[in-house]
């Protein structure tokens, strides 16, 4: 009796233990996340998906699932995300939303599994520049990513080399896009669903919530801030108020919009993970040296020094030089462009005369109105000093404060007094 009762006892404790192991399974089933890649692809991408990688991978989440909807960006960018991805010790898989245009090509296929939407596409992978050695750097990412996932590479290369002739699927001088049909003929697409339930499934993924990831206000404002497009704009509004506060007295307008322009730019890509504070103090120790230029007459090395300094923390501050210099680029001719038909029209535009007080204080209001000055219009005289518009020049052997009407002239410069306006003596060359 107490043999079977032993037995009894032992196959009780069995089954409670094996009831616990199975309810721990249940409980240990994790959560799926869906963290968003869209937009261009940059450093700030990046940032935002390997933080979600790492902080998964602590939480032994189930499985993630990269929305994927791009046109594509930093070449740099992606090769970082596809390592972080394939590293990572989750099941991954890349859901492409709507598409996955050029360096999204290499972040989709770098997850263990490929979904697309019906009305997706994938493709178009070239780079720029598409010089050789970029290209040849790009088709080996390329392909020993596919490789890995065992995809077959010469598709993969032939959406960013035109020269791969593929018959039946694509000619020799085009790029290779697919739909989702057509990947999903071709092997890059496992699946043609845009049900998350569906799709777990098919992976037999064992989970209990699908929970969306959505990126932080930090993220978005990075990433907007640092793309080339958006940081030509900020640099030009950077130069172009710095042109204003040169051609202003005082600490105005122009200042406020250089500080604008130029502290997104640098504010966004610190936030973007491109650069640190050694970008910014570079840059302006480049405007003191501008500054000390501007108290010097002639010009100088520490003008010239400024300048190069300037332009090497801009260059520096985004992660990608050749971008860089397009955009500072197209903000110095931009804002040379404007800043000359600013000073062409000096006092004349409804900027400068916001900026410059223009009301006249006259005796008859009870003001002492100073000596009248009107009998100089049309006198002429030479400059004494740099006009950055305003200066001293001598005019009718007395000398007296003026102020350019035709933006910076060079000290002795002969002038001739165009107009008086109260106290103001107008001049231009000669």
């Amino acid at each position: 009796m107490r043999k079977y009762s032993r037995i009894i006892l032992i196959f009780i404790l069995v089954l409670a233990i094996a009831q616990t192991t199975y309810s721990e399974n249940i409980n240990s089933k994790g959560n799926v996340y869906v963290v968003p890649i869209k937009g261009e692809i940059n450093n700030a991408t990046f940032n935002f998906v390997d933080d979600q990688i790492k902080k998964l991978n602590e939480e032994n989440a189930a499985a993630i699932i990269f929305e994927i909807d791009t046109y594509g960006g930093l070449v740099d960018a992606a090769i970082k995300i596809k390592d972080a991805i394939i590293e990572s010790n989750i099941p991954t898989i890349s859901f492409v939303k709507n598409k996955a245009i050029s360096a999204g090509v290499l972040v989709t296929i770098a997850s263990d599994h490929v979904v697309m939407s019906e009305s997706s596409v994938i493709g178009a992978a070239e780079t720029i520049p598409n010089d050789e050695k970029t290209l040849s750097m790009w088709r080996s990412v390329l392909r020993d990513t596919a490789q890995l996932r065992g995809i077959d590479p010469i598709i993969i290369e032939a959406m960013a080399d035109k020269d791969i002739e593929i018959p039946d699927v694509i000619d020799k001088g085009k790029l290779l896009s697919l739909t989702a049909t057509e990947a999903y003929d071709l092997n890059i697409a496992e699946l043609i669903s845009s049900d998350y339930n569906e799709i777990l499934d098919k992976f037999e993924i064992n989970y209990s919530n699908v929970t969306m990831v959505d990126e932080n206000l930090q993220i978005r404002f990075s990433k907007i801030i640092s793309s080339p497009i958006v940081s030509s704009i900020l640099l030009t509004l950077g130069f172009l108020g710095l042109v204003i506060e040169i051609f202003t007295p005082g600490f105005g307008i122009g200042a406020a919009i250089s500080l604008i322009g130029f502290g997104l730019y640098f504010g966004g890509n610190i936030l973007a993970g491109n650069s640190g504070w050694t970008e910014i103090v570079l840059f302006i120790i480049g405007l003191i040296l501008l500054g000390i230029e501007a108290l010097a007459p002639g010009f100088g090395l520490p003008g010239i020094s400024g300048i190069i300094i300037i332009l090497v923390g801009i260059v520096l501050a985004m992660d990608n030089i050749q971008y860089a210099i397009m955009s500072l680029s197209i903000a110095i001719i931009v804002s040379t462009f404007l800043g000359i038909i600013l000073v062409r029209k000096g006092y004349n535009t409804k900027l400068f005369k916001k900026v410059i007080l223009s009301s006249k204080l006259m005796s008859n209001k009870g003001y002492i109105s100073s000596s009248d000055k009107s009998n100089l219009i049309g006198k002429e005289g030479r400059t004494v000093t740099d006009h950055r518009p305003s200066g001293f020049s001598i005019i009718e052997n007395e000398k007296v404060d003026t102020i350019s009407d035709e933006g910076f002239i060079s000290k002795d410069t002969e002038v001739i007094v165009s107009k008086v306006e109260g106290s103001k003596i107008i001049i231009r060359r000669r």
